[in-house]
């Protein structure tokens, strides 16, 4: 297949300027070149061309810096050229413009820390991008919990592929290499009969480096014969001073031992200082998603601490491989567990070990390939059976289908039942009121029909209008209407007699009451008299 594969905007690969993503995309993509056709776009850099092919690997660099500036040159890029599958790396921003302009192409997504929080896209548009993949890769089980608690729908597509280190760089103490680096770092920097304690990160607040600066005060009471190597900077290559770095620097310069700050130290470089060391300390203060520099630590064969934060626990064995520190934000918690290795040599040297056992068998970049390349084969497979977009099987599309005829038909019914609802309250009002009018009409004719004198005025003054009819006529129509009144029923509609016309407003209680009111003038006129 022809596969694109789209680092971040931040840093380049190979990895010249470091960074996670760049190192772990440089580790699989020469295995994975040999399986299929690889082009891998990420961003510029003065001592990279834009265009090349490297081991059968094309690289193609175009501006990045803001994750907008690096979309229209992704986009831009996609606009003359095809892929089979477009593997996409911590970016979720991208999926939606990478399928505008690959519309046909199978989307893979990896994911190494949390960009899908509110923060970072839109919720709605993560929905979006997770319906158009095929795959969710994480580094860590911690990721993909955090993904599939804001976004359930992507639970079927997640799988956890661990990171890895090269094992031919990273080495073990007892290894000839190792001893020749760590010789030449301990005689430069005057490190001799030190036991060396490494912190390898960003110089930022999150990855904890002042934590371990205080611990090592308490440390240094009861083993003076520790130093401590901070390899890192403000920024991987950027070696600026900031607020942080000074604070750092400034808590290390009140240590009773060595401290060495080294600066940005370039990844081809960065193993000397693993094979220099004795205990590896990781304090991260954040959710880390998991630091890859834990599978440095142990191919390297350092007992390794670190913090229950985020993934980071995931690969560590208590007492086997390492020590999880509970609390980070505690000083003396890292120095407990320092100085209880410190103390044991022989535990540190066993963690060492089973640390490196675990980097042969479980953390190499061949095995990290070839669980990618199993991704890649399986949507392969999915593409020759014509398995839709977002689905697993064709069995799925049918049923995700049927889910979804389903629930429409849930919300319709729901939403008929509803209005039949309020129908029947409305009817029920409508009935409730016609009643009621019923009933009052009917106690107001009651009283009319039991009332001599007001019957007969009501019979006078029918007399009086309508001279045509006999006497018994107009009684028969009273005693109609009287009888249409007292029903219950809905009177049908038929042409009115002239009749009506006259005493219609016997249907009516206001017409009741007027000619009670007559009826009472007439009986005071009377009593006058």
């Amino acid at each position: 297949m022809n596969i694109l594969m789209i680092c971040t905007e931040k840093l380049p690969v190979p990895p010249v300027r470091g960074g996670a993503i760049q190192t772990y995309i440089e580790g699989v993509s020469s295995f994975l070149s040999k399986h299929h056709d690889v082009t891998i776009l990420g961003t510029p850099d003065p001592s990279l061309p834009d265009d090349e092919t490297v081991n059968n690997i094309r690289y193609v660099r175009t501006p990045g810096g803001l994750v907008e500036t690096y979309m229209e040159g992704v986009t831009q890029f996609l606009q003359s050229h095809t892929f089979d599958v477009i593997h996409i790396f911590n970016r979720p921003r991208l999926v939606l413009p990478v399928r505008q302009y690959a519309s046909d192409a199978r989307l893979i997504l990896s994911m190494h820390n949390d960009m899908f929080i509110p923060q970072k896209i839109k919720p709605e548009e993560a929905e979006a991008a997770i319906n158009e993949l095929d795959k969710i890769i994480t580094i860590s089980d911690y990721v993909g919990r955090t993904i599939a608690e804001s976004f359930p729908n992507a639970a079927s597509k997640l799988k956890t592929i661990y990171s890895g280190v090269d094992l031919d760089r990273f080495v073990p103490p007892n290894s000839k290499e190792a001893e020749k680096m760590r010789e030449a770092i301990h005689q430069e920097y005057d490190l001799s009969y030190k036991k060396v304690i490494l912190f390898a990160g960003r110089l930022s607040a999150n990855k904890g480096a002042d934590i371990l600066v205080q611990a090592i005060g308490e440390v240094a009471k009861k083993h003076p014969d520790v130093a401590l190597v901070l390899v890192g900077s403000k920024w991987f290559s950027v070696d600026d001073v900031s607020d942080y770095v000074a604070y750092v620097r400034a808590l290390a310069s009140r240590l009773p031992v060595p401290v060495i700050n080294t600066g940005f130290v370039s990844p081809d470089e960065i193993q000397k200082w693993f094979a220099a060391a004795d205990i590896f300390v990781c304090p991260s203060q954040w959710q880390e998603p998991l630091a890859r520099v834990h599978y440095e630590a142990m191919a390297s064969g350092l007992p390794i601490v670190t913090t229950q934060r985020g993934g980071n626990p995931e690969v560590i064995i208590p007492n086997e491989n390492g020590l999880i520190v509970e609390t980070p934000e505690d000083p003396l918690a890292f120095a407990k567990h320092l100085s209880t290795l410190l103390s044991n040599p022989q535990l540190g040297k066993k963690m060492g070990q089973y640390g490196r056992k675990l980097a042969e068998e479980k953390f190499t970049w061949n095995r990290v390939a070839k669980d990618i390349l199993d991704v890649w084969n399986e949507i392969e497979e999915k593409m020759k059976n014509n398995v839709p977009f977002g689905a697993e099987s064709k069995d799925e599309e049918l049923i995700l289908k049927e889910v979804e005829k389903t629930e429409l038909q849930a919300m319709l019914e729901e939403e008929l039942e509803q209005k039949e609802a309020i129908s029947m309250e409305e009817s029920q009002e409508e009935n409730k009121k016609i009643k009621k009018r019923e009933k009052l009409k009917s106690q107001l004719l009651n009283e009319l029909s039991n009332d001599d004198f007001l019957l007969e005025v009501l019979l006078e003054t029918v007399k009086q209008r309508m001279t045509e009819n006999t006497n018994d006529e107009i009684q028969q129509i009273i005693q109609k209407l009287i009888a249409e009144q007292l029903s219950t029923q809905e009177p049908k509609k038929k042409e009115t007699p002239p009749t009506r016309k006259i005493v219609y407003s016997t249907n009516d209680i206001s017409t009741a009451k007027l000619f009670t009111n007559r009826n009472n003038k007439r009986r005071q006129k009377r009593k006058s008299n």
